[in-house]
Formats: structure tokens, sequence, C-alpha cells
């Protein structure tokens, strides 16, 4: 197909009902998908509230395994109702492993497979690395029934490396839910508009649409609360902001894209023909100078 429509959601999370959660999803799914949405994107683990704002071992018995997860055949029979594509956030448990983990539901209800999150982040109010091992699926592009669809998750944003590795491997969409909002240590530090300019700045590098779900309001801890910034948002193919939604209010946000158009511009510009892989070997390396050995 030539064209591609994708949409964001925007919703907060009721802490005390995955239930409601689900199904205040479903109905913004339904949302978009009555706006023209194909491709429609929810927010990182919208399921529960985010538990990584602390370290809590009884967080652990939320992960699920990925067969027979009942979030992935509640989803996929929406997605086979609706013709759409559900790139969907869960936590999964893998015998003893844990991961932050998205599965990506094609317009058929079929599962096509899944990424797990690269980049784990330690910090005040994101604990994760005390609840998921770093992904081990490497990067991947989604050839689903509408485009072929990069999935990164939160964390993964940051870093330009991986935008790059999906366009690469054929992405012509980049897309991240995400949970980012205060900084418990910082209250003054306010991350929204560095975060969009990074992921604007990917889109712009690769020459391809890119579009990022947040969550919206204040989320209680056992130590301390959270107020997530929301500002989802979209991006043409050379890192414009198409659509941005606002802090604190649920949005659905709905974008057409020309694929074909895309594709033509991207290779005018010449960025691909001109890469020198032979000269990258620093990124290969934590210190510059070290190479790190390949994984497996």
């Amino acid at each position: 197909m030539s064209k591609a429509s994708v949409a964001v959601i925007q919703m907060a999370v009721d802490p005390a009902s995955r239930q409601h959660n689900w199904q205040q999803a479903e109905t913004l799914i339904r949302q978009a998908a009555a706006q023209g949405a194909q491709i429609i994107l929810l927010p990182e683990l919208f399921e529960w509230r985010y538990f990584c704002t602390e370290q809590d071992a009884r967080y652990h018995a939320l992960a699920e395994p990925l067969a027979g997860h009942p979030a992935v055949q509640h989803f996929s029979r929406l997605a086979a109702e609706l013709q759409v594509v559900l790139p969907l956030s869960v936590f999964e448990a893998a015998g003893q492993a844990r991961y932050n983990t998205v599965v990506i539901i094609d317009a058929d209800g079929s599962v096509l497979g899944h990424y797990r999150k690269t980049h784990i982040p330690d910090g005040p109010g994101y604990s994760e690395k005390f609840y998921f091992n770093g992904g081990d699926t490497g990067f991947k592009v989604w050839h689903t029934r509408y485009a072929r669809l990069g999935v990164g998750i939160c964390w993964d944003q940051w870093f330009p490396e991986a935008a790059r590795a999906m366009a690469l491997l054929g992405a012509e969409l980049l897309c991240y839910p995400t949970a980012i909002g205060s900084e418990p240590q910082d209250p003054t530090l306010d991350s929204r508009d560095h975060w969009q300019r990074t992921m604007q700045g990917h889109a712009a590098a690769n020459l391809m649409p890119l579009f990022a779900a947040n969550r919206i309001g204040s989320e209680q801890g056992r130590d301390l609360s959270q107020t997530y910034y929301g500002s989802s948002f979209i991006t043409d193919g050379k890192g414009a902001v198409l659509h941005s939604a606002g802090r604190t209010e649920q949005a659905v946000l709905v974008q057409e894209f020309d694929l074909a158009e895309l594709a033509a511009v991207r290779a005018s510009w010449g960025v691909f023909r001109d890469r020198r892989p032979d000269a990258y070997a620093p990124l290969l390396t934590l210190d510059g100078h070290t190479p790190v050995p390949a994984a497996g």
C-alpha cells in the first residue's frame, strides 16, 4: 500500500483496575479506527501503574508469558475486528527472565512476533533494571499489512543507534510507546521538550515519520508520586511535529502518510547511499576504543 494512517493514544492509567485500563484503551482504539487510523499505538505498560517508580518485588508477579497472555488475546480480537495493527506493550515473563516487551499484532489479529526493550534505565523514579532483563531480540522491523514498522520502547528513544538500525532494516515508520514524566530527584527538571526534540532528530536523520505515545496523570507509589507529561506526538519525515497532545488531556492523534512519496524523498537525499560503516568502529565500543564482543 502506498498510504498508511497512524494514531497515537494518550491516556491516564487506573492503578486499581487492569480491566478499566483495557476498556479505556479499547474505547480510544475504536475512536482512532473510526478516524481512519490503521496503525494505533498505546503508551508503554498501559495495563498498570508505572510500578518502576520504586523497587518492590511484589510487582514481579504482574509478568506473564506471551503464550496465552490475556492482553494479547483480548487486543488480537479487537485488531481483527477493526482491521488495525496494534503494537502492544506488556510485562513479559520468560522462564526466570522478565522483559519490557511489545507484541506486534497485525490487522488480521495474528501475532507477527515481539520486541524486548534493549536499553533499560536505572534512576530515581525509573528503576527498570530491578524488573526487566535487557532485551535479547535485537532491533526488528515488522512487515505489517499497512507499512514496515520499527518499534522501540521508551528509553530506546534516546539512542540514535536504535532508530538508525530500524531504518537500515527497512522501516518506513518508527514508533515508541512511552512512560515519562517528572524526575523525583529534581522537581524543577522538565525533560518534555528535550524528549520530543531527540525523537524529531531521529525522524529527520532517517527521513521517516515517527510517533510516540505517552501516559498522563499523577500516580502514587509506595514511596513517591510521579506526574506524566503526556505530549504524545507525530512527526513528518523531516522531523517537524504535525500533531502534539497537551500535558494533561486524553488524546487521539491521527495522521496519514504517503509511503511511496516518503521513500522517494529518502532516496533523493542520499544519506543512506553515502553512509560509511567502515568509519563507524567507535560505535561498537563503550569507551571509543575497545570493541565490545558481539552478543550471542
